[in-house]
């Protein structure tokens, strides 16, 4: 995706398409595995921007091109840095930026994974709802095999899928996850043919515009919150209930469910 202030001959390394209140968010730079190099890296924060102002488009799709998701950090371009310990900082800082603007999205982050998911590719498809791999699919926390931590939020995002145990195993190998292996897990929500990949993620997608908008990011909100406490829990849902239960999608439900007429939020997810 371009912003107004990239350079015109800047290649468009991430591709943003919406159609019918989806959008899709395509990493393209097959040569690179669809690598994080700088520039894939800032057009990504733009795509996500950009989703987050648009407030008609209801689920997002996040793909690669060329038979892989991400293939993480781009190597080349970190053996080049030359930059001190808070320069790093600064620069995780940049990177968690937007990273946090997704992983707080209230609308439902569908990553439809092909091929590599390795290092920040990784942990960008744990930052989705769904997760949707082929079998050829791979995940990997490769970071320690170049000396580095895992970063882009995989220390809050895998344990609370894997639990703290498991992630430890999977963050100090550094080992291949593969697709039945992840759905095992919990990582993979479905394990699709290649063919049916983005089609599947898609359909996932467009069954959240029917949904309302308020108990979906209600529901994100209070997981993401968590509560430490059985009390501060059950405190948490009744205030989010209270403001579910005012709004016009749930007494539109309601009458839909009423008078025998098709809800607006079906499940499952259906292909066209």
């Amino acid at each position: 995706m371009t912003s107004p202030d990239q350079p015109h001959n800047e290649r468009t390394m991430v591709r943003l398409e919406v159609a019918n209140q989806v959008a899709t968010i395509t990493l393209d730079c097959v040569e690179k595995r669809n690598a994080f190099d700088p520039v894939l890296r800032e057009q990504l924060a733009d795509a996500v921007r950009h989703v987050r102002r648009d407030a008609g488009i209801r689920a997002v799709v996040i793909t690669g091109a060329g038979g892989h998701f991400c293939a993480g950090g781009d190597i080349t371009n970190i053996a080049a840095l030359n930059i001190d310990a808070g320069q790093w900082r600064q620069r995780m800082e940049g990177l968690h930026e937007w990273l946090r603007e997704l992983l707080t999205l209230d609308r439902p982050v569908i990553a439809a994974v092909d091929g590599a998911a390795a290092g920040a590719g990784f942990s960008l498809a744990l930052a989705a709802d769904f997760v949707l791999a082929t079998p050829r699919a791979w995940f990997c926390m490769s970071f320690i095999k170049i000396g580095l931590v895992p970063d882009a939020g995989a220390f809050y995002t895998l344990p609370r899928v894997v639990g703290v145990q498991r992630a430890r195993e999977i963050m100090l190998s550094g080992r291949d996850v593969r697709a039945a292996e992840a759905q095992q897990l919990g990582i993979v929500s479905e394990v699709v043919a290649p063919e049916a990949l983005l089609p599947r993620a898609q359909a996932i997608a467009r069954s959240f515009v029917g949904a309302s908008p308020t108990a979906v990011g209600l529901i994100k909100r209070t997981l993401e919150h968590g509560a430490p406490s059985l009390a501060q829990a059950l405190d948490a849902e009744a205030s989010a209930q209270a403001v579910a239960a005012g709004t016009a999608a749930h007494r539109d439900a309601v009458n839909a469910f009423l008078n025998k007429q098709p809800l607006p939020f079906r499940w499952p997810a259906r292909q066209e």
